[in-house]
């Protein structure tokens, strides 16, 4: 056995090659790094090119790279300086005490590595300042390539352009400046301390005269930069949200902004003091001047203005204010698109008569029954075909052409879903390269079901077919959605045995043993995989050896990521906040979504700062988790970008949509090759555009004051409104706007609008009356002609009913349909045999001169399979109620035997037990003996089965089965001969 020698001082091989080990070790570490950040960087580029949006990518990285040399650059060699007069200034000396003594050991043993700290600690804080500035690169690009909005500002007469683009942009400047300032100054007080030109003696601190002069220098550049920041600081409350209205209000205008430009004017002359001093040697008056201003600070910047307030203001507020609150009106109404809107007086009768719908008949034959909530299941068990399909919880509204008249549809795609892929099948193989996509679109009409409750499809099935087109009409491969998450790599060459999994289909000789069709990707959908270098860019970016070992890959492969159309769109317009809810629509041959692209600012003078999660969150939204706006605070919004994502290849349209914009404007000369003009939009496209969902809850939160114009009034606060809490759930979340077809009070034509209710002002602990005061809606028909917009688009009209109003708000309709002893009787029939009885949205309508509310039933049996089919309608006009298995017949018994239109389900033929009944509230319970012995027995059978599974008699049970079904039978046969006897109760007068 060979024994290895003992380290000597002759022998040191061992320890050379272990120093000579960590080097190699720290490099191949930073190489690695550098490797993993390069192929971020390169892999990203590969995408933007591949879309064609290169230039967004280059120009953004190019403005960080840019920001972060400046900023780096002003912080490192200001702090370099800093050091470097410092050192130089140093005294030379022999130490005479202890303290002396240990800085001398100090500076020893600095001094082999002097010359790195002296550019490392520079380096350092160059880094971190470049670091941060880098993240700022949106102000600096919004202040090169301003655009004016031509409109001033109330106060000082600036255009707007000055505060959302000019003011961010120095701000940012001045606390990179005055931080890089206190930075230099504190390592040059450090050094000057570690070499001795400033000392600790008996009598006091030494300062050297070449240290005094540096640190003046200093304390003056900062006292400069200190006054410039008070002068913007006049401009800022402007800005303000922290008075009783955001913006400037009295104290602001008649103490802050004078005392800031005293402010201003003091910290420039105790700077040129400090500077006098610096050379004459004379330190009283900059100190005198230090301690006036701080002592003007705390007087005239905090205790005047508090005394103005509590003393001049606070007893007056309402006459002192008024001018400032009509300013914050009109500019708070101007930044979020409110200041046009139309406002209409609606004295809405509550007295239902016989056909008072005759003039609103279009109206009324587009209400929609479909709820998009609550159908997704119902879409799943109809069309979903297998469990790698799914359809998004929440289903869409869109109109389309059919038969030559516009059909409002309820619409989905049928969409990857990796996680019903059998558990032994969900290899990287499968997951990556063979489940690729969804196919095929799946609508339904708005207006109406089948016999049995069932949507209506106009299109569905796989291979795709209906009135909308077939799969040769247009592309039905859905490759990018809302749920498709993992990459994908697809295409081969062409002759290359299919391998991606395509749709369901009967055994041919282009399908595999399990009858299932394949495919191979033929578009231009990703980034090229067809060389080595690219593979080993991707596997290092998704950190997988399997993308780069796999012999799956071939020289067309491509490989698709960033796959969900909000995704797609921030990435190729980061300065743009992405609506929650695009939605697919085939235009063109093809499966687009179209995606709503908002400019916003949290910098618009005079205007209420909103929350866009807070004002985005309804019952929706709550329940699903998604869809709501990010946490961020804005004062000013613009639907500014309408986008197309092309379900198929994944290609990216930006257009133009709000052309006057000046924000937009300022981003189309950032970017001038990335948004094309909105009148390069197809027929199709614009045909299929609709007023976006998120704009509409930021502006309908502000209407519930905003909507007073009075500045007394709007003080006051007696006018004020909120949106209705969900009356369809139990959790206290606000009911979400809803899109449907109607022709607006006064307008010639039906339009395709979303919609909301206003109530009284609700407020916490107390009892507030939730009666209807508001109903707005937005015109979101833009037209079907190429790149024409119509000029109704976009146009807001509001509903104001009177304040001594009768029409019962969302939560009393909804209180009594639950309440009223007649429908919760025949209720109980739907309910026989454990089912669930489900309410639809609640819809309102101002039609027939008052407002109807119209609410779908639905009706969900107990089972792992089963779904909700619609079963009744309930409607309600004033206080008269009605109940029917069609809308149509609803409508009939609300409005005396004939409303005067008909509804879409008109021609549905249900089951004749299915009739209703029309009731006022408070009335009693019919008496039907024949319908209570039913209910009775049924409930009785129910009993008997649970307890004979619990005792384990099935034969019991099946005989409890059997009662159970001849109670129902006779339950629905009870109440359609109750039905038929029925005659509507006539409608009183409501007391004024």
């Amino acid at each position: 056995m060979t024994s290895r020698p003992a380290p000597s001082p002759n022998n040191p091989a061992p320890t050379r090659r272990r120093g000579a080990l960590l080097p190699t070790i720290i490099v191949v570490a930073v190489l690695v790094i550098a490797l993993v950040i390069f192929s971020g960087i390169y892999t990203d580029f590969l995408w933007f090119n591949q879309l064609g949006y290169s230039e967004v990518f280059l120009r953004e990285k190019l403005a960080k790279l840019l920001i972060f040399a400046s900023a780096f650059a002003v912080m490192a060699a200001s702090v370099y300086f800093s050091i470097r007069v410092a050192y130089r200034a140093r005294p030379v000396y022999a130490p005479d005490n202890q303290h002396d003594d240990n800085l001398n050991r100090y500076q020893v043993q600095l001094e082999p590595v002097r010359r790195l700290v002296m550019l490392g600690i520079p380096v350092v804080f160059g880094l971190f300042a470049g670091t941060a500035a880098m993240a700022q690169w949106e102000k600096v690009l919004l202040f090169i390539y301003r655009v004016p909005f031509g409109q001033a500002d109330p106060q000082f007469g600036l255009d707007i352009s000055f505060y959302t683009n000019t003011l961010p942009f120095l701000g940012f400047v001045m606390g990179l400046l005055i931080s890089v300032t206190v930075i230099a100054f504190i390592v040059g007080l450090m050094t000057h301390y570690l070499y001795g030109a400033i000392r600790l003696t008996e009598r006091g601190i030494f300062t050297s005269r070449q240290a005094q002069i540096h640190l003046a220098v200093l304390a003056a550049v900062f006292l400069i930069l200190l006054g410039v920041n008070f002068w913007l600081d006049r401009y800022a409350t402007l800005q303000n949200n922290g008075g009783y209205r955001a913006g400037a209000m009295f104290t602001d205008v008649n103490a802050v902004i004078p005392t800031k430009a005293i402010l201003a004017v003091a910290a420039i002359i105790v700077a040129i003091l400090f500077i006098v001093a610096a050379f004459i040697g004379k330190w009283k008056l900059p100190l005198i001047g230090t301690g006036m201003l701080v002592i003007t600070a705390i007087v005239a910047g905090g205790i005047y203005p508090w005394a103005i307030q509590q003393l001049q203001v606070v007893p007056s507020q309402q006459s002192l204010e008024s001018q400032f609150i009509g300013r914050n009106i009109d500019m708070t109404r101007d930044a979020y698109g409110l200041s046009g809107m139309e406002v209409t007086p609606y004295n809405a009768t509550t007295t239902a008569t016989p056909g008072a719908l005759r003039a609103d008949a279009d109206t009324t034959a587009n209400i929609r029954l479909l709820d998009p909530n609550l159908v997704s299941s119902t879409f799943a068990q109809l069309e979903q075909f297998r469990p790698y399909y799914e359809f998004p919880k929440t289903l869409n509204v869109d109109r389309y052409t059919v038969d030559g008249k516009v059909q409002d549809t309820v619409i989905a795609v049928r969409e990857l879903n990796p996680q019903g892929i059998n558990p032994d099948q969900q290899s990287w193989y499968n997951q990556h390269l063979v489940y690729t996509h969804g196919y095929g679109v799946v609508a339904a009409k708005a207006n109406t079901v089948t016999s049995d409750g069932k949507p209506d499809f106009i299109q569905s099935g796989v291979p795709s077919t209906g009135l909308l087109g077939t799969d040769t009409s247009y592309q039905p491969r859905i490759y990018f959605g809302q749920s498709t998450s993992e990459y994908s790599i697809v295409g081969a060459p062409e002759g290359t045995p299919n391998v991606e999994l395509d749709r369901p289909q009967g055994t041919t000789a282009s399908t595999d043993a399990s009858g299932e069709s394949l495919t191979t990707f033929t578009g231009n959908g990703g980034p090229s995989l067809g060389n080595w270098f690219n593979r080993i860019m991707y596997a290092m970016k998704f950190q997988s050896s399997d993308l780069l070992l796999t012999n799956g890959v071939n020289e067309k492969s491509q490989i698709l990521y960033d796959r969900t159309p909000e995704e797609r769109v921030a990435k190729v317009a980061p300065y743009l906040t992405i609506d929650g809810n695009p939605y697919p629509a085939i235009v063109d041959g093809k499966v687009k979504w179209i995606v709503d692209g908002y400019t916003t600012s949290s910098y618009y003078p005079y205007s209420q700062q909103q929350q866009l999660q807070e004002a985005t969150t309804d019952s929706l939204t709550a329940a699903s988790g998604a869809g709501a706006l990010p946490a961020a605070s804005v004062n000013y919004i613009r639907n500014s970008v309408k986008a197309t994502v092309d379900a198929y290849d994944g290609s990216v349209d930006l257009y133009a949509w709000d052309t006057q914009d000046p924000i937009l404007k300022a981003w189309e000369k950032i970017f001038p090759t990335s948004i094309k003009p909105f009148t390069d939009m197809s027929a199709d496209v614009m045909s299929h555009v609709r007023y976006p969902e998120d704009l509409f809850k930021v502006q309908r939160e502000l209407m519930g004051q905003y909507h007073v114009t009075d500045p007394g009034k709007f003080y006051n606060n007696t006018l004020a409104w909120s949106v209705p809490d969900d009356p369809t759930t139990k959790a206290v979340d606000k009911q979400p706007p809803y899109y449907q077809s109607l022709k607006m009070p006064g307008k010639d034509k039906t339009a395709f609008s979303l919609t909301t209710d206003f109530i009284p002002q609700q407020v916490k602990n107390t009892d507030s009356r939730n009666i209807l005061y508001g109903f707005m809606a937005a015109n979101g028909d833009a037209g079907n002609v190429k790149g024409v917009k119509s000029p109704n688009y976009g146009k807001l009209q509001l509903l104001e009913l009177p304040d001594a109003t009768q029409v019962p708000g969302p939560g009393q309709v909804q209180n009594t349909f639950q309440s009223d002893p007649s429908v919760s009787e025949q209720l109980n029939v739907l309910k026989l045999g454990q089912s669930d009885v489900i309410n639809g949205n609640l819809l309102t309508l101002p039609m027939g001169g008052g407002v109807l509310y119209v609410q779908p039933v639905y009706v969900k049996s107990t089972g792992s399979t089963s779904y909700p089919t619609l079963q009744r309608v309930l409607v309600a006009f004033g206080n008269k109620i009605g109940y029917a298995a069609t809308l149509n017949d609803a409508l009939d018994q609300l409005f005396g035997g004939d409303s005067g239109a008909q509804a879409g389900d008109a021609g549905v033929q249900k089951d004749p037990g299915a009739s209703g009944s029309s009731t006022e509230p408070g009335a009693p319970a019919s008496t039907n003996p024949a319908l209570a012995k039913a209910l009775n027995d049924a409930n009785q059978a129910l009993k008997d089965g649970q307890s004979a599974l619990a005792k384990g008699d099935f034969a019991a049970y099946g005989v409890a089965q059997k009662a159970l079904q001849d109670a129902i039978t006779a339950a629905i046969a009870a109440e359609g001969a109750a039905a038929a006897a029925a005659t509507p109760s006539p409608t009183p007068t409501p007391a004024p």
